[in-house]
């Protein structure tokens, strides 16, 4: 079977969070990833998957020798590291055009690169998505009814949607316009920025110039931030959720006829729109929802357009419908999320079910033999004695 990015060569120097993420996309899909990595501690990182290491010391002459050789054949470059670092080591653009002229070097950042205020300071994706105006966005309501404090969406904002999925698509871009030019190009990737492109929606409509219902009170008082009833999360009977959003009216009017039986004051669709029934709304969802289990409740709700599905835990995804198509889960191991888009002619690498945590990880110095192989011919022997010494202890990540 012949995989979407087959053939494609990726170097990938070793950091956390969105860089890796994208290069394990870029695996999943059929690339050759060779992460570069440090000896040194331990450390656990789950998206190694489908990837290779290999021990190199970038201050060591051999090892930048090495690195060398490999970019010379390599098709893209993931860069993790602060502006500037990679530059000092001789592996910033201009080195790597003359080096590789077709090299796609995709460098991720948090704050942009262009930003010398924030540029060289540290941050993680909390930092990153409250400077984007995102977070602020990201609130529900207190007791009072006014704005609670926002709350950060653990790390998916910044970190993989903002930051290794536009990467993704960022070095995607540059490979289809390379087929035309045959020039490899800069990808710059932060997730400041990242975060904003993928907010478009909300971040516009939050404007007070777009007059927009959504978002024309204060944050968690709007239509998708919390503030409507029929857009939420109610507690169980059994302290598990259930999630409701029937917007529309057709699918508002299916919910209200389903769980109407159970309320002290019926549903209307006449005043679902009306923000002056919003409160007592809520407390009459509440307190039905509460008189029975999730599960019971997901069973009345279950093939209806009625918009209301059950708040399913990692648990629960590991091992039912909804999890990995035909895989299953072992009592003490997760089941890894099944790469996606699908595609019909030249799917992903299929992800079997892991039989033991340590198949999430690779092993440092894992790809020596292949590196070895690839190069052939072109190492000295210096430089091959150099990278089978460094490799020659396994550990696992």
């Amino acid at each position: 079977m012949s995989f979407p990015l087959q053939g494609l060569r990726v170097v990938e120097f070793s950091g956390i969070g969105p860089g890796p993420f994208a290069s394990m996309v870029l695996a999943d899909f059929g690339a050759d990833v060779v992460r570069i990595d440090r000896g040194g501690s331990l450390r656990s990182d789950v998206t190694s998957r489908g990837k290779t290491s290999l021990i190199v010391d970038l201050k060591d002459p051999n090892g930048k020798a090495v690195l060398h050789k490999m970019l010379a054949k390599a098709d893209v470059l993931i860069d993790p590291y602060r502006p500037g670092v990679l530059d000092k080591l001789g592996f910033g653009p201009a080195q790597l055009e003359k080096l590789n002229p077709r090299l796609i070097v995709a460098r991720m950042t948090g704050f942009p690169r262009n930003n010398s205020t924030y540029s060289q300071m540290a941050g993680h994706d909390i930092n990153y998505i409250a400077a984007s105006g995102v977070l602020d966005m990201i609130r529900s309501k207190d007791a009072h009814g006014e704005p609670s404090t926002p709350v950060p969406p653990l790390n998916l904002l910044g970190d993989f949607a903002g930051g290794g999925i536009m990467l993704v698509l960022g070095i995607l871009f540059a490979v289809i316009e390379r087929q035309a030019s045959g020039k490899g190009q800069v990808v710059d990737t932060d997730m400041v920025s990242g975060a904003r492109y993928i907010s478009s929606f909300p971040l516009l409509l939050a404007h007070p110039q777009s007059g927009a219902f959504m978002w024309s009170n204060p944050p968690g008082n709007n239509l998708l931030d919390g503030g409507a009833p029929f857009y939420g999360v109610y507690k169980t009977k059994d302290d598990k959720y259930m999630s409701v959003g029937c917007l529309e009216p057709e699918f508002f009017a299916e919910f209200a006829r389903i769980i109407n039986p159970f309320l002290r004051s019926p549903l209307s669709v006449e005043t679902q729109q009306d923000p002056s029934s919003w409160a007592e709304m809520r407390g009459t969802l509440a307190d039905a929802f509460a008189t029975k289990t999730r599960d019971e409740w997901a069973k009345l709700f279950h093939e209806t357009d009625a918009c209301c599905v059950p708040v399913l835990t990692a648990a629960d995804v590991s091992g039912n419908e909804l999890g990995q198509p035909g895989a299953q889960a072992s009592a003490d191991v997760p089941l890894p999320p099944a790469p996606h888009p699908n595609l019909s002619r030249t799917p992903a690498r299929s992800i079997p079910t892991y039989s033991e945590q340590t198949d999430f990880f690779i092993e440092k110095g894992s790809g020596l033999d292949k590196v070895l192989g690839q190069l052939g011919g072109q190492l000295s022997a210096e430089e091959t004695a150099y990278l089978k010494k460094a490799n020659g202890a396994k550990a696992k990540l």
